[in-house]
């Protein structure tokens, strides 16, 4: 039995090395219950893997590996378009099920077709889009449970009440042979918020805000726990939004409360995709130790933007009507959701952008979601690229993370952006002279509008 007076990561961390209690600077062995790689990290952790263990070794446990190729898929690049081959070739080896592949043949090579561009479908029936948004969206999200990813936004998965952490190659490559990982316990940092978001504000704001408040190395190895009837309040999306955006202030990971919201989420997820439907939610324990314990009034707060070179840096948006802007981006796992769309097509609705707009769905499902979606009798689709946006139907991280020269919406020139995605160090969507300001979809569409950065109050009442 699992002692009390423990912080939820904690809780989840005590039970997956079988201990009744652990504490922060503790090293623990934990079993793993998911793990997952991309077309970035996936060759290399392969590589790991077999050097290790041997070519012809197997996988622990096979339905626990989940291979997501979202990264430099869209591109010319043949070494790019090679990695997903070898994730394709891996997975045949080993026999694994849950590998959402670009293409339909299974004993087949990807090849981006340029003469196709960049904004029509070029992927087969498997394909997913970007890895944080698909892992809840195919049910391998689950409360209490372990994840680790080869990316530092695995994180994001932390909405859903699991530890959820990004790793290196090396480790990954280790898990896949055993099954296990050396963990050093994290320092729990509570954020308790209260009240409900105001008109025009939304979940990006808050991490903004939080991450201006500790800086961007704030919470460096630690864990951040939302907790507080604000909390309960938002949407799963909501969640996740703010869950992602944990390393951008040095987090290990970000961790929510379980709630009816998260149980009918998840439910629904592993009934209609076939995973795994048994789990157990870590809860609240009424006395905890925190390493800081903050109280935020949502209905404080204002639509906020984080300022070239770092997520910390943090301003209001209506006080940064004078700085001009070259692009709008929306998109990413942050900020590419269904409801981040939504909210962007709210403010462009009957309206046309003034600056150059770039949209990239997170997943081939939301990409289908704003085609069904009806406003009016036009799809959100249709009025989002009346409004001027520029859509690609091929769902992926693109030019969140730069990627080759020919990613969609990739800055391959010395200008500034205003993104809804999660990263702005200098040169993090490309050219290293730019500057991107992240903000909320709100903001994004407020300032593509306008060509400036601007308050999307001004446009929502």
């Amino acid at each position: 039995m699992i002692k009390t007076l423990m912080t939820l990561t904690e809780k989840v961390l005590a039970r997956a090395s079988g201990k009744t209690h652990v504490q922060p600077g503790d090293n623990v062995w934990v079993g793993v219950d998911t793990l997952m790689t991309h077309d970035v990290c996936g060759p290399g952790t392969i590589g790991v893997f077999k050097r290790e263990f041997g070519k012809d070794a197997k996988v622990w446990d096979r339905n626990k590996v989940v291979i997501i190729p979202d990264h430099y898929i869209f591109t010319s690049d043949s070494m790019s378009n090679r990695n997903v081959d070898i994730l394709r070739d891996f997975v045949r080896e080993q026999g694994l099920p849950y590998f959402y592949d670009v293409i339909d043949d299974p004993n087949g090579n990807w090849t981006f077709d340029t003469s196709k561009g960049q904004l029509s479908r070029q992927y087969g029936s498997r394909y997913t889009g970007v890895c944080h948004t698909t892992l809840p969206w195919k049910g391998h999200t689950r409360p209490g449970e372990i994840l680790f990813v080869t990316d530092s936004h695995t994180c994001m998965a932390g909405a859903f009440n699991q530890f959820a952490t990004g790793i290196g190659n090396t480790d990954a490559g280790f898990i896949l042979g055993t099954g296990k990982l050396l963990i050093k316990v994290p320092e729990t940092m509570r954020f308790f918020l209260e009240g409900a978001l105001p008109a025009g504000v939304m979940a990006k704001d808050v991490i903004l805000h939080v991450i201006g408040e500790i800086g961007f190395d704030g919470a460096t190895y630690k864990a951040m726990q939302w907790e507080g009837p604000g909390v309960y309040t938002m949407s799963m999306d909501d969640r996740m939004t703010i869950a992602n955006m944990a390393i951008e202030a040095g987090g290990k990971n970000g961790i929510f409360p379980c709630d009816q919201k998260t149980l009918d989420y998840v439910r629904e997820r592993v009934s209609e995709n076939g995973t795994k439907q048994d789990f157990e939610p870590v809860e609240l324990d009424r006395e905890q130790s925190f390493s800081y314990d903050k109280v935020f009034d949502l209905s404080n707060l204002e639509p906020t933007v984080a300022c070239h070179p770092d997520p910390g840096n943090r301003k209001l948006a209506k006080e940064m009507g004078n700085v001009s802007l070259d692009r709008a981006y929306i998109g990413s796992c942050t900020g590419g959701k269904t409801s981040d769309f939504l909210a962007f097509a709210e403010v462009v609705r009957g309206k046309t952008v003034k600056i150059d707009t770039f949209g990239v769905p997170a997943t081939t499902k939301v990409v289908r979601e704003l085609k069904e979606t009806m406003w009016d009798g036009l799809s959100v689709w249709q009025i989002l690229e009346s409004s001027g946006v520029r859509l690609t139907e091929n769902a992926s991280c693109a030019a969140c993370l730069g990627g080759p020269v020919d990613t969609f919406g990739r800055l391959n020139q010395p200008m500034k952006c205003i993104s809804a995605t999660n990263r702005n160090f200098p040169g993090r969507m490309g050219n290293k002279e730019s500057q991107v300001f992240l903000a909320s979809p709100y903001t994004v569409a407020a300032s593509a509008l306008t060509g400036r950065i601007t308050d999307p109050r001004e446009f929502i009442s």
